[in-house]
């Protein structure tokens, strides 16, 4: 990635780490394509360091590359031309013979380790508590395969567990860092490019260079030979085993079957036989299970609906996976019509509460509201569905907003319809003080403006 955007809470934590009195072991971890890598080369550009790449190789061959590279750094021809069997072997050297500056020791796809040699988290262990605890090092341990790097590294039976001194779940970037990547685009080009690439630095740079967002999609989509045309593939096929299981319930999802007992019904399996691939994909930021944001105990509530967190996902197992066979025969005409026509009102329109939602949080962290909310998101009943609610458990001020994509400014019908729709939720409704923000991305008419000017309690942004 050519830019450097975002990132700088997880720079600083790791510079933070760096300059502490003594030894360090941070784990950093996220999917594939986030921009790991790219985070680690800006921290360590500046210091002494050893970068190893870990291959899904025999433990043998990952550690003579370990070996070699140590040899070169530590200028060390005797050390690259023996044959060493023991991976503290190696680590000693580097603690026998230590730079004048602290040495940053990063091991990246160190997950690969741990499969070829699942006594590896345990080699480790041993060579942090006897060689490097109490050394002037830092040890950065990164991998993409989340669910294995959370059972070698972060859970209480791994036996490198207690050891870190910190661990960055890497996420996808934000949209409000968007207008960075992108110059010359609109809010509306953003928003688009967002609910397709969703803030994954290898797709936003894939994207940057196309004019618009159809043509950025069938090239870098559509097309058979690019590299995001079985890109979920690619995700999953080392994170799970029965990838086409998995693919079965997303693809559920992403047809608009939300409530458990729709994606039972439509796999024509048991409820119970989901939980594993739900938990699954939920770990994995896949997916993510919504209730009602007033709901007091979300875990225990019946109202549980699954919605795909990840924006590309969502786009490629709705307009991809969905019409396969139709691009397996060079017929992306017939798919990107589909696209055009389901584009905006069955994708976008509903990313666009996401970042609506985000820019209510950070209003709040800026204080721009007359009161601060702790918890804010969907909330719905049977007959009603509010696209964002927030408020603060100990206070009695609530927050609803309604989110419009459409080509059409938002008039007054709008706002009483919100209003009335407010009426629902019960949460302190007799003491509580109502506001009220719509969010358009064509703007507002004149007769919704001026209503705005005269209520305090209304807020519009475009």
């Amino acid at each position: 990635m050519k830019k450097f955007i975002d990132r700088q809470d997880e720079l600083g934590f790791l510079n933070r780490e760096y300059e502490r009195d003594g030894s360090s072991l941070v784990v950093l971890y996220g999917r594939r394509r986030v921009g790991k890598t790219a985070l680690l080369t800006k921290f360590m550009a500046d210091k002494t360091s050893i970068y190893f790449l870990a291959t899904q190789e025999a433990e043998s061959e990952n550690r003579n590359g370990f070996k070699d590279m140590v040899a070169d750094f530590l200028q060390n021809s005797l050390l690259k031309t023996a044959t060493v069997n023991d991976w503290a072997v190696i680590f000693n050297m580097l603690v026998e013979y230590p730079p004048k500056t602290k040495l940053l020791i990063v091991i990246d796809e160190f997950q690969y380790l741990g499969k070829t040699n699942p006594a590896f988290p345990s080699v480790m262990q041993k060579i942090w508590d006897t060689m490097l605890m109490d050394k002037n090092i830092m040890v950065v341990l990164c991998g993409s395969l989340i669910t294995m790097m959370e059972s070698q590294t972060l859970v209480y039976s791994s036996p490198l567990y207690g050891r870190r001194t910190g661990q960055i779940k890497l996420r996808q970037i934000d949209f409000c860092y968007y207008k960075n990547f992108f110059t010359n685009k609109n809010e509306k080009e953003l928003i688009e490019l967002y609910a397709v690439t969703g803030g994954v630095p290898k797709y936003i740079e894939q994207f940057q260079s196309e004019s618009d967002i159809y043509t950025a999609i069938r090239k870098n989509i559509l097309d058979r030979a690019s590299f995001l045309y079985e890109e979920p593939y690619f995700l999953l096929q080392n994170e799970v085993s029965e990838i086409g299981s998995y693919f079965s319930v997303i693809k559920a999802i992403a047809a608009g079957n939300q409530k458990l007992s729709k994606i039972a019904a439509t796999l024509a399996v048991k409820q119970t036989g989901l939980s594993k691939y739900l938990k699954t994909l939920i770990d994995l930021d896949i997916l993510e299970r919504q209730v009602p944001i007033t709901e007091e105990h979300p875990e225990k509530s019946k109202r549980g609906l699954y919605k795909i967190k990840d924006n590309f996902i969502s786009f490629w197992f709705r307009f991809v996976y969905a019409n396969q066979s139709f691009l397996e025969r060079d017929q992306d005409d017939i798919v990107m019509q589909k696209i055009r026509q389901n584009f905006i009102d069955n994708h976008v329109a509903y990313v666009y509460e996401d970042v609506c939602l985000s820019k209510l949080w950070q209003m709040n962290s800026q204080g721009q509201w007359p009161f601060y909310f702790s918890k804010a998101g969907r909330w719905w009943n049977n007959q009603t569905e509010i696209d964002i609610v927030a408020y603060d458990m100990k206070g009695s001020d609530m927050i609803f907003g309604e989110c419009k994509y459409h080509e059409k400014p938002v008039d007054t019908d709008v706002f009483y319809t919100l209003a009335k729709k407010a009426e629902a939720v019960a949460w302190k409704q007799n003491q509580r003080k109502n506001w009220y923000v719509l969010f358009s991305i064509s703007g507002f008419t004149e007769a919704m403006q001026l209503l705005a000017k005269e209520r305090e309690d209304i807020l519009l942004l475009s």
